[in-house]
């Protein structure tokens, strides 16, 4: 059974926020961080699997998605707060996290913010830093992700126009990819379809928190890391994985042979195994 609550936050905002166990204390809470642009529901494709390992699905909209309210100015940082106090309104201590594509940054931020109260953190083709030293970082990105972050990076009214502007993002799917999304993964067109129902900000947000400062630093992370990134990632090349890896002391790298961004998934089952394993 998923519940769905709205949970008022700092600000007079709302959030949006999803249980699959509310109330249940036996089982580990794991908090989903979704990708850019999708809603917020946990992954059905790992139901099954978190069920049998006892977990509890916890997650939310972000801000400017579904029926969490806008958060102009927002960062990976901000979020992070989100996070907290949704678990607080749960009645959630501490906690697991995990995130796909750009999910997997606000995880890792997560941990970064919050410190101990994050158990552990699966990643699936997480963004690095913008800017960080060593990385070149559109390097090997689709040209429609270049033009997405790349008007981000000079600011929110930017990328704003750029959307105005009838951009479509050509995510250059591969017939593997296509395979991925008729098989259970196809729930990602479930979560993407709805996402900018409500405007374009959640999008447009998102893509202004990955390249401007997070305002925590990933190197700060304690808990246990799992990095997943295909090597034929083109949304978000390897090489950010690579970069995250080399600067999370904690954090253990798993580059997955021919994967791309979205074959990625499936292997989030044996991530969450390990999450579960370490949490």
């Amino acid at each position: 059974m998923m519940i769905e609550l709205d949970v008022p936050v700092d600000g007079g905002r709302t959030l949006h926020v999803y249980d699959t166990a509310p109330g249940d204390g036996e089982r580990l809470p794991v908090m989903w961080h979704h990708g850019t642009p999708n809603l917020g529901a946990p992954p059905e494709p790992l139901f099954a699997a978190a069920d049998g390992l006892g977990v509890r699905w916890v997650a939310f909209d972000r801000p400017g998605y579904g029926g969490s309210d806008v958060a102009p100015g927002r960062t990976v940082a901000s979020v992070a707060g989100d996070a907290a106090a949704v678990a607080d309104a749960l009645g959630i201590g501490r906690f697991a996290v995990a995130g796909y594509s750009g999910g997997g940054t606000y995880a890792l931020g997560c941990a970064a913010v919050l410190g101990e109260r994050v158990r552990a953190v699966l990643s699936l083709a997480g963004i690095a830093p913008y800017g960080a030293d060593g990385l070149d970082w559109f390097a090997g990105m689709v040209p429609s992700g270049v033009a997405a972050l790349g008007t981000a990076a000079a600011g929110r009214q930017v990328r704003a126009a750029l959307h105005d502007a009838n951009f479509a993002y050509d995510c250059e799917f591969t017939p593997a990819d296509l395979a991925v999304f008729e098989g259970p993964w196809g729930w990602l067109g479930k979560v993407a379809e709805p996402a900018l129902d409500a405007g374009s900000y959640g999008q447009i947000d998102d893509d202004v928190s990955y390249t401007h400062a997070w305002g925590c630093d990933p190197g700060a992370i304690g808990a246990p890391v799992l990095l997943l990134h295909g090597t034929a990632d083109r949304i978000i090349p390897a090489t950010h994985g690579a970069w995250l890896a080399e600067h999370c002391p904690a954090a253990d790298l798993r580059l997955l042979p021919g994967d791309s961004h979205f074959t990625v998934v499936t292997h989030a089952e044996a991530g969450l195994e390990w999450l579960c394993g370490v949490a």
